[in-house]
């Protein structure tokens, strides 16, 4: 794969200049793809969330945040606005803006025009995203230089080399913390925040909080069975990668809250017993067992203010709705 260096030096990019993608995506296919066979052959099975996200995947997700039921993004996004004004004042103008998990870039426009960053900073695993968000704000934004950087963050978070010492916003957006467990969330956040230290700045991040069962488990398995497809289409890109024979249309989606461990979890369970080739090695799927595919873990406002300041935040800003569905946070 092809890496570009890049100057740390602050400048405007040319309306009409391609954004820059830089690749830092250090894959071991084969130890990519042993893994994923290892977590099929277990019992009970795992698939990573990040085969979610192929190009099918990633359009049923976009659909999924303006399902009736997926409360998360129109309340996160009302917060915003009702805050904006406050958020802006804690984060300061001028800042570097790097966007984790840009997608199609939709959440980070809404503060580009606000917060007139010195540079966007784009980050996702999917190289298309990144050149498709990217390509499209340069059009809305054309004095704002725009950088890429693919990579899979759920490894590690190390952005030193694009960031230089400027000060720095991190946003990440939509609860997908939630997707990293407790343990694996605060090492994570820990790496943001040796970040944001090299230059100032600090985190801006949206976080779901526990509420009433039965509206946390429609939005994981909403009426029109649009997250159900989601989580089947995980199959089909794990055949494409292993070459194996998985039949979506054999599993149910399976998602359920678990207020013990206060996390949503993702299944995809056999309706039949399913036979499926694995690597060449035959793995038998029996009714009643389940692939694990997903967690999404909820937090109250005290305990993920508690893991910031264990990752070595300091100071912890919040906003919530008046119903306290949902939070977001300003960390340095």
């Amino acid at each position: 794969m092809t890496r570009i260096s890049l100057s740390t030096a602050s400048s405007k990019a040319s309306p009409l200049q391609e954004p820059r993608i830089i690749d830092r995506l250090h894959v071991d296919a084969a130890a990519e793809r042993r893994a994923l066979i290892e977590g099929l052959r277990a019992t009970p099975a795992r698939i990573a969330p990040k085969y979610f996200y192929d190009a099918l995947g990633a359009a049923l997700f976009s659909a999924i945040c303006e399902l009736p039921e997926y409360y998360l993004t129109r309340t996160e996004r009302a917060i915003f606005d009702r805050y904006r004004a406050e958020i802006v004042a804690a984060i300061g103008r001028g800042t570097q803006f790097v966007d984790l998990g840009a997608g199609d870039g939709t959440k980070a426009a809404m503060w580009l025009a606000s917060i007139a960053p010195l540079r966007y900073i784009a980050v996702d695993i999917s190289v298309e995203s990144l050149h498709t968000a990217t390509r499209r704000l340069a059009v809305e934004f054309p004095a704002l230089e725009m950088l890429g950087v693919v990579t899979d963050f759920t490894r590690g978070l190390d952005l030193q080399r694009e960031l230089g010492r400027e000060h720095t916003t991190f946003f990440y957006p939509g609860s997908s913390i939630g997707n990293f467990a407790p343990r694996e969330a605060s090492a994570f956040l820990g790496d943001i925040r040796r970040q944001c230290a090299a230059g100032g700045g600090g985190l801006l991040i949206g976080v779901d909080t526990p509420k009433d069962v039965a509206r946390l488990n429609a939005a994981y398995d909403d009426a029109l069975g649009v997250t159900a497809a989601f989580n089947r289409n995980v199959l089909l890109h794990v055949n494409r990668v292993l070459d194996c024979n998985f039949d979506p249309k054999a599993f149910a989606h399976v998602a359920f809250y678990d207020a013990m461990q206060n996390r949503i979890e993702m299944h995809l369970a056999p309706i039949r017993d399913s036979v499926v080739e694995i690597d060449g090695t035959v793995r038998r799927f029996h009714a009643g067992e389940r692939i694990h595919t997903e967690n999404s873990y909820k937090y109250e406002p005290a305990a993920f203010a508690a893991l910031l300041r264990d990752a070595g935040f300091e100071t912890v800003r919040l906003w919530q709705d008046a119903a306290g569905a949902f939070a977001v946070y300003y960390a340095t």
